[in-house]
């Protein structure tokens, strides 16, 4: 027997007060500085700035030789693969690129970029501009997100899991880079799907990956970080939150109107849980809240359930013999840095970088220190010439 009306209408408010209160909670460090803002911006003023940045800001214009990939459950990946140029390319930025990674053609290696949770392969945009024209890279979207199909099972009735994540990438990989060596660099979510793929996969691992980067990101114990909120706060959250998302993904259009109408307590907190200095670029923080604002609020709660879940401790070691690289932001409140630290201590000949002042999207905030320490990475693994200039003396 199906609801009323008024069945739906009264679960639904039950739904809002929920997400209210869990929302309330988590805006709390967002929400002071908004309320200065409206205060002295008006909304008319605040809307023409963010069209005047989505108009100006040059950040995810990059694009490849298109491709799709097909999942084990028929889901279609979009990716995108930027090919080598023999002399680096032209003008300018070839010029920098030439004095980053010096003149001798690239090794044969394909470098795969893995991005995060509510996130598309743009969010990589920076380093992408930097490796563009100098070694062979993919960039792909993971399913439900960006360009990429909504996920067949999915739709289904099936729960996202990392694993299914991890055979996304594997599928990716036989379809834009089938052969030679591979550097795979995963970014939060990204990072755990190159942990799912090396457990299913170890022979992939043994076989073609010579180099890995895990870019704030986590192996397990997601269901105990705190947010940067006080015990009590985020213990709320935690016993909610499912179950709200779950009820706000049933009404997703609603919500994606309700989302627009509070754009300005979304871009607070957006800025809050992305970026761990003030001085962020507006431009950058504005692409970031774009690429976040893309993401359907049913997609959001899709993949949710997935992180606490996740546990892939055990399955670091198939990268022990690898050049790890493993990095992230000091005010990072999404996948703090004592996550990496851990993953680095599991994998004792990694390379574990903490960047000051960084948040969760550290290579969009400090996209130069990211790169420096990646171009490292792919020196050492002979994708690329020793980096010689500034860049190698930084």
């Amino acid at each position: 027997m199906s609801e009323t009306s008024g069945d739906v209408s009264a679960t639904w408010r039950r739904a809002g007060g929920i997400a209210g209160a869990a929302v309330g909670v988590l805006a709390a460090g967002a929400a002071a500085g908004v309320a200065v803002e409206r205060l002295t911006v008006g909304r008319g003023m605040r809307k023409k700035a963010r069209l005047a940045l989505d108009a100006s800001g040059p950040y995810g214009s990059l694009r490849g030789m298109p491709g799709r990939a097909v999942a084990d459950d028929g889901t279609e990946i979009y990716y995108e693969v930027d090919e080598v140029e023999a002399d680096g390319g032209g003008g300018r930025n070839g010029a920098r690129k030439r004095r980053l990674f010096g003149r001798r053609p690239p090794a044969p290696v394909t470098v795969v970029f893995s991005h995060g949770y509510c996130l598309n392969q743009d969010s990589w945009h920076f380093q992408r501009a930097a490796l563009r024209g100098v070694v062979r890279t993919v960039h792909w979207d993971q399913r439900s997100h960006g360009r990429s199909e909504r996920g067949r099972a999915q739709v289904a009735g099936e729960p996202v899991s990392i694993d299914q994540l991890g055979r996304d990438l594997k599928a990716v990989v036989d379809a834009a880079a089938p052969e030679g060596p591979l550097v795979l660099v995963g970014h939060s979510m990204g990072g755990m799907t190159v942990m799912a793929l090396g457990e299913q996969f170890p022979e992939v691992v043994r076989e073609r990956v010579v180099g890995v980067a895990f870019v704030g990101t986590s192996c397990g114990k997601l269901g105990e970080v705190n947010f940067g909120l006080p015990v009590a706060g985020v213990n709320a959250v935690r016993r909610v939150l499912p179950g709200v998302l779950k009820a706000l993904g049933s009404q997703a259009e609603l919500v994606e109107k309700g989302r627009r109408a509070t754009a300005d307590l979304f871009a607070g907190l957006i800025k809050r849980y992305s970026f761990g200095s003030r001085d962020v670029d507006p431009a950058v923080a504005r692409f970031a809240e774009r690429l976040i604002e893309g993401t359907p609020i049913d997609v959001v709660a899709e993949f949710y359930p997935a992180f606490t879940e996740h546990d892939k401790a055990d399955a670091l070691g198939v990268f022990a013999e690898v050049p790890v690289l493993v990095l992230a932001g000091d005010r990072d409140l999404v996948t703090p840095s004592t996550h990496s630290e851990e993953i680095a201590g599991l994998l004792p000949e990694a390379e574990l970088v903490i960047v000051p002042d960084g948040g969760h999207l550290v290579m969009l905030e400090h996209p130069e220190a990211v790169m420096d320490r990646l171009a490292d990475l792919l020196a050492r693994v002979g994708a690329v010439p020793v980096p010689v200039g500034p860049v190698a003396e930084g």
